[in-house]
């Protein structure tokens, strides 16, 4: 979803797809089918690993959809690539989300816990966009409800969601999900013209970016 989207009212729920978009057979374009950043962003990658980060907010009905087709492919990754998951905020209510994620990854439950609040926000219908439904949530899937408020308001996790919004900006989302690769490459689902497109746009600028390391 574009981020031009989230500044309305309603969120829209069009298609991903956009007209005169190249086949996955076709080589990738540049400019077209992603973008090669003017300024390296920052990486948390090792030496000699290249980061894919996912660019993602939980009540983005795309970035649900594609959260199953992701997790396949990371399996699927080699030695060289690690997968970074960043939550966004296009707006200030979606902190509270960012927090949400950052406090699982403190507590170390975002393997057990991260799909699950897609489908508690996409299927379930409830309410994660606000602190107090995101601690009510937190308290239901058997969390220490007081520890897990003393994580999401800690300036640690302050501080993780300044360096997501800072990292949001080096790669210049413009909406999600989106990918940013290596710290040089950017595509998103409107690029690509599909989710599963967008993946394979990913193994051809981790190739690139393997090439570019030397």
């Amino acid at each position: 979803m574009k981020r031009r989207e989230f500044s309305a009212a309603l969120l829209a729920a069009g298609s991903l797809a956009v007209p005169g978009l190249v086949s996955a057979q076709q080589q990738p374009r540049e400019g077209v089918d992603y973008r090669r950043l003017s300024r390296r962003a920052p990486t948390q990658a090792a030496s000699g690993q290249i980061e894919v980060v996912e660019f993602f907010w939980y009540s983005c009905r795309h970035c649900n959809a594609f959260e199953p087709q992701l997790e396949a492919w990371s399996k699927t990754l080699p030695a060289d690539v690690v997968l970074r998951r960043v939550p966004v905020a296009f707006r200030p209510d979606f902190v509270p989300q960012q927090r949400l994620f950052y406090t699982l990854q403190a507590l170390n439950k975002v393997d057990e816990l991260h799909a699950k609040v897609f489908h508690a926000i996409h299927m379930e219908r409830q309410p994660t966009n606000r602190p107090d439904g995101i601690l009510e949530w937190a308290e239901k899937q058997g969390l220490d409800k007081a520890r897990f408020a003393e994580v999401f308001n800690s300036d640690a996790v302050g501080a993780k969601v300044q360096d997501a919004m800072l990292l949001q900006d080096a790669y210049g989302v413009e909406g999600v999900p989106a990918l940013g690769i290596g710290g040089r490459f950017y595509t998103d689902g409107s690029m690509a013209g599909s989710l599963p497109r967008s993946l394979m746009l990913a193994d051809y600028l981790i190739a690139e970016a393997r090439k570019a390391r030397g």
